[in-house]
């Protein structure tokens, strides 16, 4: 099986997620499936329905959570430095509109474009992986071929 890297903030999240769902999602959902089945005759039972579907996204999501947890590498991108590589913090200016945006690369189970976190595996991260400061990469977007100027790296 491949390792999964990810920053210590990303796997630390995923822990979280998965001691709430097992403490606290886990055991209320199970209390409203036992509740929902003293209201009778459970094939026109909408409330147990109900719970069950969402008892089966909470299991599901627990052994997701778990798979990549049993497969993570967890890089610390203090210890880094150079070139852009998995942990950077890229500052790049988009050289059509001057607008500046920063991201930090990260692993795709940790990624949140509206946080600022990209997905390793995004066509920006891969044109930005082995560049350095003051290059300027093409990138083919949705919206169409971007291109950018990366101003900083940091790995703090």
């Amino acid at each position: 099986m491949e390792k999964i890297p990810m920053t210590r903030a990303g796997f630390t999240a995923l822990e979280a997620e998965l001691k709430t769902l097992k403490s606290e999602e886990r055991p209320a959902i199970i209390k409203a499936i036992a509740e929902a089945r003293e209201h009778g005759d459970l094939s026109e039972n909408a409330e147990y329905h109900s719970a069950r579907e969402k008892q089966s996204f909470i299991e599901g999501r627990i052994k997701e959570i778990e798979g990549v947890i049993s497969l993570a590498e967890v890089i610390d991108p203090s210890k880094l430095s150079g070139s852009v590589k998995f942990g950077a913090r890229v500052t790049v200016v988009d050289e059509d509109t001057d607008e500046e945006k920063t991201w930090q690369i990260v692993g795709e189970h940790e990624a949140n474009i509206e946080k600022g976190l990209l997905n390793i595996r995004s066509p920006i991260a891969r044109a930005l992986i082995g560049k350095d400061e003051g290059d300027t990469v093409e990138v083919r977007t949705p919206g169409g071929e971007k291109s950018y100027e990366i101003l900083r790296i940091d790995y703090t």
